[in-house]
């Protein structure tokens, strides 16, 4: 297939002021996969992560390898409202701009769990590669994007593609 062929875009948001979320709804089950792109820089520090379908009960777990340049780390968080996908509040800080992949596989089969391929990055501090799993078989028809404390600063960048055929 062509590059370029299998990635259609469905939405494109940029934020005018600071939010702590940004929800991507009606998702149409006609893809084999999501991918959500994220460019932005926090309003402070914060943790970037994924709810599904607006469901906020303990049903995400994800595990996760950091870098900063002098050390590494491993993390696992379970049974969690939400599927958080880095561990550094550095990475949405007003000082750092970062970007996030998140590829959501198979969302809208509603037989199997729903799981998240993650790498959240920025240059001048860290990098941050996850995976991340929400325990319902529900198909997938929104994505909250989330950060904890005071979220996404001005000018963040919110882009959902689907896959026509991975």
């Amino acid at each position: 297939m062509a590059a370029g062929a299998t990635y259609e875009p469905i939405s494109t948001t940029t934020i005018t002021s600071t939010q702590t979320s940004h929800t991507f709804t009606s998702i149409a089950a006609t893809y084999t996969d999501l991918v959500i792109i994220i460019n932005a820089r926090g309003a402070s520090g914060a943790d970037v992560g994924l709810q599904f379908n607006s469901d906020t009960g303990s049903n995400y777990s994800m595990t996760a390898l950091d870098a900063n340049g002098s050390s590494t780390l491993s993390f696992r968080r379970t049974s969690q409202t939400s599927m958080l996908l880095n561990n550094y509040a550095t990475l949405l800080t007003a000082n750092y701009s970062w970007v996030s992949i998140f590829s959501i596989q198979n969302y809208s089969n509603s037989t199997t769990y729903k799981s998240v391929l993650a790498r959240c990055n920025n240059a001048d501090n860290d990098v941050n590669a996850a995976v991340g799993l929400w325990r319902s078989t529900a198909a997938i028809t929104s994505v909250t994007v989330v950060a904890t404390n005071t979220g996404f600063a001005s000018g963040a960048t919110f882009t959902l593609y689907g896959i026509k055929a991975a």
